[in-house]
C-alpha cells in the first residue's frame, strides 16, 4: 500500500507567525515577540485543556490565548483590532516551499493528508487560502475526538480516518512535541527544522529524519 503522509498544519504547513506585519501596526517593535508569546499560549491551552479533559475547539484555545497576550503585553486592544487579527488567523500564508514540495510528494505517489488540531472547517479555509487544499485527499481533525495532540487516541484516530496502517504512515511537522508523540504512538516521523535555531526536544527520541525543506521530503523519505 503506497505511504500515507500526515501533515500538521499550524507552524509546518501555514506560518503561525504570518501576521508579524499587522501587528507591527498595534505593538510596534514588539510584534515578533507578541506573535511567538501568541503561539506558545495557544499551544499550552490546548495541551492543558486535552490534559484535563475540558474541550473547546481550537480556534477558542487561538482567542484566549490572544486575550492573556494582550494583558501580558499591556496592550488592550479593541474589539475590532482583535476581529481584524482573529479574522486574518483564518487565512495565514503558507511557508513558501509547501506547494512545491506537496506537488512533488503527490506526483511521487505518496497519500496527502492534513493532520490538525483546527477543526476541519478552519483547516480547510487555510488550505483554500494558501492554494493547496487540492494537494489533499483529505483532512483529519482531533475535533472529531474532543482533544488535541499530542494525545495517542488522535494519532490512533488519523489511521483510521485516512485508511492507514501504522508501518504506512509518517507524520510531518515542524512540531516537536507533535513528531514525539507520533514516534512514541508507533509512527514514523518527519521533523521540519523551520529555522537554523529550532531545536528537538532533548528526550532521546529522534525524529525518523529531518528536512529544513518540504522539496526535499520524498528524497529523505524513499525507501
Amino acid at each position: 500500500m503506497k505511504v500515507t503522509l500526515a501533515f500538521d498544519v499550524y507552524g509546518t504547513l501555514i506560518d503561525t507567525h504570518g501576521l508579524v506585519a499587522v501587528l507591527r501596526e498595534m505593538v510596534g517593535d514588539r510584534a515578533a515577540d507578541f506573535s511567538r508569546t501568541w503561539r506558545e499560549r495557544q499551544l499550552e491551552y490546548a495541551f492543558r485543556r486535552a490534559l484535563m479533559q475540558n474541550y473547546v475547539p481550537f480556534s477558542v484555545c487561538t482567542a484566549q490565548a490572544l486575550d492573556h497576550t494582550c494583558a501580558l503585553y499591556k496592550t488592550p486592544f479593541s474589539p475590532e483590532q482583535r476581529m481584524v487579527l482573529l479574522d486574518a488567523y483564518r487565512t495565514l500564508p503558507a511557508f513558501a516551499d509547501v506547494a512545491d514540495g506537496l506537488a512533488r510528494l503527490r506526483a511521487a505517489g505518496f497519500r496527502l493528508y492534513a493532520f490538525s488540531n483546527g477543526a476541519a472547517d478552519a483547516v480547510r479555509t487555510l488550505l483554500d487560502a494558501a492554494g493547496i487544499s487540492g494537494l489533499f485527499q483529505g483532512v483529519v481533525s482531533t475535533d472529531d475526538l474532543r482533544s488535541f495532540k499530542p494525545s495517542p487516541a488522535v494519532y490512533s484516530h488519523f489511521l483510521r480516518a485516512a485508511g492507514a496502517t501504522h508501518a504506512e504512515a509518517w507524520l510531518v511537522s515542524s512540531n516537536p512535541f507533535d513528531v514525539i508523540g507520533a514516534l512514541s504512538a508507533g509512527w514514523r516521523a518527519a521533523w521540519v527544522q523551520r529555522s537554523p535555531e529550532a531545536l528537538f526536544d532533548p528526550w532521546g527520541i529522534s525524529p525518523t529524519v529531518t528536512v529544513a525543506d518540504l522539496r526535499d521530503l520524498a528524497a529523505a523519505i524513499a525507501p
